[in-house]
């Protein structure tokens, strides 16, 4: 897929406040700080677009992004920053849940992990919540460039193993580099062929 535009929409504070047009929408989510807002910009091919941050947690809303006036990517926010208040997790664990459960509109859920951590037991949980609600998702290993081809080979491997030993199968399985674009055809492809289907 060739990126031609890709232009911010709206930021919304709730799953009932995102547009009610019927484009294919592709959320990203991970633990605050493991590199989202830069793979989104290196998908898209823009620097900026979504903000990147030395602070985690940085992302309250859930942005829409159009691209190529087809589709939609949503940047939701980050989860398990340990450094906000309760009440706010628990607004923003309502805000993620209620658009992952309830948006009609998302295709696909891509979940971000660190390659160069072990599985985290908060991702762990996630993804469990994720099989027993049956949301489609896609497992995304992130910052590849920061490990050698080796280690980061046996990383892979062994988080992939740990997950066999919950699941019976694996989710579709992408490894990417913001610094060296690896992983970003593969990914674009996937949505291409995904946004060929109808919206259920």
């Amino acid at each position: 897929m060739i990126i031609n535009s890709a232009r911010f929409l709206i930021s919304a504070p709730s799953e009932s406040k995102c547009p009610t047009d019927d484009r294919h929408e592709y959320a990203f989510i991970g633990r605050s700080n493991v590199g989202k807002s830069s793979l989104i910009n290196m998908l898209l091919g823009r620097k900026d677009l979504a903000k990147t941050s030395s602070t985690p947690g940085k992302t309250m809303l859930i942005n829409h992004f159009i691209v190529n006036d087809e589709w939609a990517l949503v940047d939701l926010p980050g989860y398990g920053y340990a450094a906000r208040s309760k009440a706010d997790r628990a607004k923003l664990d309502k805000m993620i849940k209620d658009y992952i459960l309830n948006r009609r509109q998302m295709t696909n859920l891509f979940l971000l992990v660190d390659s160069r951590h072990a599985p985290q037991r908060i991702d762990m949980e996630f993804m469990d919540w994720l099989g027993e609600n049956g949301v489609p998702f896609s497992l995304v290993f992130t910052k590849l460039d920061k490990l050698s081809s080796t280690a980061a080979k046996k990383a892979t491997e062994v988080y992939l193993s740990s997950l066999l030993e919950r699941w019976e199968e694996l989710p579709p399985v992408f490894r990417t580099s913001s610094e060296d674009r690896r992983g970003r055809d593969a990914i674009l492809d996937y949505i291409d062929e995904m946004n060929k289907l109808p919206l259920e």
